[in-house]
């Protein structure tokens, strides 16, 4: 994971992943609501002392979600100042699910499996954009090869 050069002392440091699976129409993307910011967006959170960004994307999929996921690959970061003023980077994965099943809980409430252009009218954020067409030009070379 590469992170910036002398980042900030008070870098808010996180994981996520964009839960996908393939269907007859291409790539799903799985797509959240948080009811506590009234948004769609994709798992993710800070990490834990001691935890890597791998291990911090799998948990953060897991506790929001109730999925079990594996990394399939690293998409890309986000940076952003987060809303108590720090700045923050987020680091993604495109994570299969292999186990357990969706569960509405106090961080997310439902989940839309939607194509990637259906994902993009969705989400609520343009850095959530931004990773959808990393994602989306991931897919293109691996359906190229």
């Amino acid at each position: 994971m590469i992170e910036p050069e002398n980042p900030p002392k008070d870098l808010m440091r996180a994981a996520g992943g964009v839960p996908y699976r393939r269907g007859d129409a291409g790539i799903e993307v799985g797509v959240i609501h948080r009811p506590h910011r009234e948004d769609w967006s994709f798992p993710k959170g800070k990490l834990d002392p001691g935890e890597t960004f791998e291990q911090c994307a799998v948990r953060e999929v897991l506790e929001e979600t109730g999925f079990v996921v594996q990394l399939d690959h690293f998409v890309g970061t986000t940076e952003y100042i987060h809303r108590k003023g720090r700045p923050k980077i987020v680091a993604y994965w495109l994570v299969s699910v292999v186990g357990g099943e969706f569960t509405p809980n106090e961080e997310a409430d439902e989940i839309r499996w939607v194509s990637i252009e259906a994902a993009r009218d969705l989400v609520t954020y343009d850095r959530d954009r931004e990773l959808l067409d990393l994602v989306a030009a991931q897919e293109a070379i691996a359906g190229a090869a």
